[in-house]
């Protein structure tokens, strides 16, 4: 399950929903458009959809999922998007479909009208296998396996690298100083383009006004141009801010470089940098850096697992790299970003990882590795006694006393005590409201204190007129103080119609008294 509970774009989906999510992008100008694929390998987009950039064939906004049926199957391997927002994703099988804002031909199929479905980008991509694709606002380059650069759309400041600023309708390949080179890592920032070669040397070009070409100069670049800078210094991953690179070194060094005046370079100023700087992360080393090219915000990760974070951070000017408690760079952006869209496409590890609370219910009642079974109304459950000894004192009592492997119950029901050993495995109740008062008789015998208080929220959930007596007689018998208060104040509260019932009729005769007693104290029979 990947976790997308801090985008509010995802709050109004169902938690069976929210668990079959394996990828997910949020993007748009107020993070107000999101795509998911699901462990079927479908894939559904929702939110505002602003120049068609969900998909779905209209420019009809959805609260709802809705499903982009060519995108179906595909197996997504990278996804990009700019602000117009398009959007650009690469395939296993290495094809590469665009569709939403086309004004400046970003979507490289040779024209400028919109695309309100995704299509294939074929023009000299045909026997390429793209692995990675990374927009700016209103252009895309594309990485293919044999570490080849492809560009196209808009060039105002020579960001497609073709060494001129005309605007660039089809793919078309990024060569000048890259010839014969192998590009094994893309970025974009707003304007610009960045690339990481194989042998450790990064190059950029496009819009340089505030220094993040890390040139050593503000000229604007229309072919790659060498960042000699770092020369000697090995590079392996770049990231792209607004008008900012973060770069990180094979010894998990960061360098930045670029527009400052949110502290995004982490220098502890405000001053751009048209040169690369070293940043200051306590010797801590970094295995990743994250920028997205629709904000000021950075974030690294350390080999320990921290994550830092600096830049334009819920409007706050940070500037130099602060600990988080998150334990991811995606967090940073889900809840400091402006927009809080994602920098980069969320996956959770294809190779079904389970938690360790996952695993635990997932061998619940399962009885291959089960060493105990409990026999309750001639039906088996299995369980382990390990993990009954350390949650359940009463268990662990039991089982230290008796090597049985077979345990018979008679004082409960399979239904309870099915519930009640569910419980000690997931930590949630499994059971309706109205069946919910036998697992609390169950609580009190085992002095299961969590247990109980989550039996009486569940009974609170169910109770009724017709039910109220009943109830609020369980909770006098088992003690349950909470629960006995919330079903007098509503029996008070549907006083003439919980009086009509038959278990009001059938009411223990000491209950009845006292029920009588507090009532009339709550000024339940006054005129």
């Amino acid at each position: 399950m990947l976790d997308v509970g801090k985008w509010p774009v995802f709050a109004l989906l169902p938690p069976e929903e929210l668990r079959l999510i394996r990828q997910a992008c949020v993007f748009g100008s107020a993070a107000n458009e999101a795509l998911y694929v699901t462990v079927n390998d479908e894939v559904f987009a929702l939110g505002t959809n602003c120049s068609g950039c969900l998909g779905l064939g209209d420019l009809q906004s959805t609260i709802e999922p809705r499903r982009i049926d060519v995108l179906c199957g595909k197996k997504i391997v990278s996804l990009s998007y700019g602000t117009g927002p398009h959007v650009v994703i690469a395939t296993a099988d290495g094809e590469v479909f665009a569709w939403g804002h086309n004004g400046y031909s970003q979507l490289g199929n040779g024209t400028t009208n919109h695309g309100l479905i995704p299509a294939l980008v074929s023009t000299n991509l045909i026997n390429k296998r793209v692995t990675e694709v990374a927009c700016g606002s209103h252009h895309t380059i594309a990485l293919t396996s044999d570490g080849e650069v492809y560009a196209w759309g808009y060039n105002n400041s020579g960001q497609v690298g073709s060494g001129s600023t005309a605007n660039q309708p089809t793919p078309r390949r990024v060569s000048s100083c890259l010839q014969g080179k192998v590009v094994v890592n893309i970025a974009c920032g707003q304007l610009c383009s960045m690339a990481v070669l194989d042998n450790g040397e990064i190059y950029g070009w496009g819009y340089n006004c505030n220094g993040q070409l890390g040139l050593g100069n503000n000229g604007n670049q229309q072919t790659p141009c060498r960042i000699a800078a770092l020369q000697g210094v090995n590079i392996v991953q770049v990231a792209c801010g607004y008008a900012h690179t973060l770069a990180l070194t094979d010894e998990g060094f960061v360098y930045a470089w670029g527009a400052n005046s949110y502290g995004q370079l982490g220098t502890g100023n405000k001053s751009n940098q048209a040169l690369p700087i070293l940043i200051n992360t306590d010797k801590e080393r970094m295995v990743e850096v994250a920028a997205c090219h629709t904000s000021h915000t950075s974030a690294a990760k350390t080999q320990s697992g921290q994550v830092l974070m600096w830049g334009q951070c819920r409007g706050q000017a940070v500037s130099s790299p602060h600990l988080t408690h998150f334990s991811s760079a995606d967090d940073v952006f889900a809840c400091f970003a402006t927009p809080a869209v994602t920098w980069h496409l969320l996956s959770v590890d294809g190779d079904d990882y389970l938690t360790v609370a996952q695993s635990l219910k997932k061998e619940f009642d399962s009885p291959e590795i089960s060493d105990l079974k409990f026999l309750v109304d001639g039906k088996c459950i299995y369980v382990h006694k390990a993990l009954l000894k350390i949650r359940c004192e009463h268990f662990r009592a039991l089982l230290n006393e008796t090597d049985e492997d077979v345990i018979e119950i008679h004082q409960f029901s399979y239904l309870v005590y099915r519930a009640f050993l569910e419980y000690l495995y997931t930590d949630n109740i499994n059971l309706p409201p109205e069946d919910a008062v036998g697992l609390l008789d169950l609580a009190t015998f085992y002095r299961e204190t969590r247990l109980k208080r989550l039996c009486q929220e569940t009974i609170k959930r169910g109770i009724s007129e017709e039910n109220a007596i009943t109830l609020l007689s369980a909770a006098v018998k088992y003690e349950a103080r909470d629960l006995e208060e919330f079903c007098f104040k509503f029996c008070v509260n549907h006083l003439t119609a919980v009086t009509q019932t038959q278990a009001f009729a059938d009411m223990d005769h000491d209950l009845l008294k006292n029920f009588i007693s507090k009532a009339s104290r709550y000024g339940a029979f006054k005129n």
